[in-house]
């Protein structure tokens, strides 16, 4: 199975200049967690996050219109191709600890988002009615706590 086969196709983007209220506005509208941040000329350059957005609003005690995508926003952006394989894509989401990827073309213009849900709902079960071990390990491997000691209680 390749990633074009479940991706979402149709993605909102936002600029690295606009306001986080720009940002929360797609997520809020789309029912996603994260925008693709493109350049003007619509090459992808980083992804936001409505974590992001919260964890920046509250430590810097600023607004969203008092704060723009470029400093708060994960650059690079972790991205595959349509032609990629699940597998490769669930790989890059596992080792860069992400729970999307940006979905790019030949132009580095995003066609699509791949998200760990994508993933999950396309994996069939075993007939145990079990999810693939890999995936168990690519959540898993996201998962993990930043900081384990402040975890630990």
């Amino acid at each position: 199975m390749i990633v074009a086969e479940v991706m979402t196709q149709e993605v909102c983007t936002c600029l690295s200049t606009d306001p986080l209220y720009t940002a929360a506005q797609i997520m809020w509208e789309r029912d996603c967690g994260s925008v693709p941040v493109v350049r003007e000329d619509g090459h992808v350059v980083g992804m936001i996050t409505d974590r992001d957005i919260c964890m920046a609003t509250y430590l810097r005690g600023q607004r969203q219109d008092e704060c723009v995508v470029r400093d708060v926003m994960t650059a690079p952006a972790v991205t595959c191709r349509p032609s990629d394989s699940i597998d490769k894509a669930e790989s890059a989401m596992r080792e860069h600890r992400v729970r999307r990827v940006a979905v790019i073309d030949e132009s580095d213009r995003v066609t699509g988002i791949l998200s760990l849900n994508d993933l999950v709902l396309c994996a069939p079960p075993d007939h145990r009615g079990k999810r693939p071990e890999a995936l168990v390990g690519t959540l898993s491997a996201i998962s993990q706590h930043r900081n384990p000691a402040a975890h630990a209680a």
